[in-house]
């Protein structure tokens, strides 16, 4: 018989907790059994399979190469086992499904909360989470099993065997700064007034970073010698709003945050545009929730599309 069919969901508990403790008499403790037979249960696995799944070391267990990729394994199926409980706890509670969107900076502003919003008026009971980080970081959770969509720079860097994307749109980069900047009523302004303030970048290999580096490369300019890297959306807002810093914004997410007067574009022209990606996972159960989330994100491209 094949070794997957004899195990039980208590043994993903089992793996993850000796892959978390390194100590048997440690996990067993943790999921009230004895040493002797947690110790057991994972020499007859180790034998199932034929692979070494822990190395025995003074200082505890250490998981081999095939344990870290079982691990990864249970991992995942840990996570859509609390993925299934809090589904089920919401259809308990009237709910219909629950949703976890990933947003980069690129889609936090505009375009996911605008499908956000449609999805509630469609489907007023769902239960929308919404997580803001890079597109790297954003993929890499998704690959987990942690989100259900992610919205992000469209890079085959951030690509997964179990990820699939769907290009949405092209979006350039702007210039921003608060209002009121004294740059604002420079004219005609240039480059060199530019380099005279602090520039709020984000760190290199960030999607928008390297848009950055193209466009200025393109112009013949270089990145202002002060500058400071973060990639934090709420961070960047909160330091142009109070300052005279100069920041980077997606077009879409700077004509929006234009609209609300919180930034304005500076009149220097970005040349190029990078992918805007809506990823999700292959292999994971997609809800009707999940699938009209994901529907609300094509129509609030496309309708911005008409527009433009």
């Amino acid at each position: 018989m094949d070794w997957t069919h004899r195990l039980r969901l208590r043994h993903v508990k089992m793996l993850l907790s000796l892959a978390q403790t390194h100590n048997i008499s440690h996990s067993a403790a943790i999921l009230n059994t004895t040493q002797p037979g947690l110790s057991k249960w994972l020499k007859d696995l180790e034998e199932d399979i034929g692979l070494p799944l822990f190395e025995r070391h003074a200082r505890g267990l250490v998981p081999t190469p095939y344990g870290e990729v079982l691990i990864a394994h249970a991992k995942r199926i840990d996570i859509q086992l609390d993925r299934a409980s809090s589904d089920m706890e919401t259809l308990r509670e009237g709910g219909s499904g629950r949703v976890i969107i990933g947003a980069s900076g690129v889609a936090a502003s505009d375009t996911v909360p605008l499908a956000i919003m449609r999805l509630l008026e469609r489907m007023p009971k769902a239960k929308v989470s919404l997580v803001e980080g890079t597109t790297d970081r954003l993929t890499a959770q998704l690959a987990q099993g942690d989100l259900d969509i992610v919205l992000g720079r469209a890079d085959p860097e951030f690509g997964a065997p179990t990820l699939d994307m769907e290009v949405l749109f092209f979006d350039g980069i702007h210039l921003v700064v608060r209002p009121g900047h004294p740059l604002l009523s420079t004219s005609p302004l240039q480059w060199a007034d530019l380099h005279a303030y602090r520039w709020i970048v984000w760190p290199k290999g960030a999607p928008v970073r390297n848009a950055l580096d193209s466009a200025l490369a393109e112009a013949a300019q270089i990145i202002a010698p002060d500058t400071m890297e973060t990639n934090s959306v709420t961070a960047n807002l909160t330091l142009l709003n109070n300052s005279d810093m100069i920041g980077i914004a997606s077009h879409r997410a700077a004509l929006r945050l234009a609209q609300m007067n919180v930034l304005r574009i500076l009149p220097i022209q970005l040349s190029g545009s990078g992918a805007v990606a809506m990823y999700w996972s292959k292999d994971a159960f997609m809800s009707q929730a999940i699938r009209l989330a994901m529907d609300c994100l094509r129509e609030v491209v496309h309708e911005y599309e008409e527009e433009a």
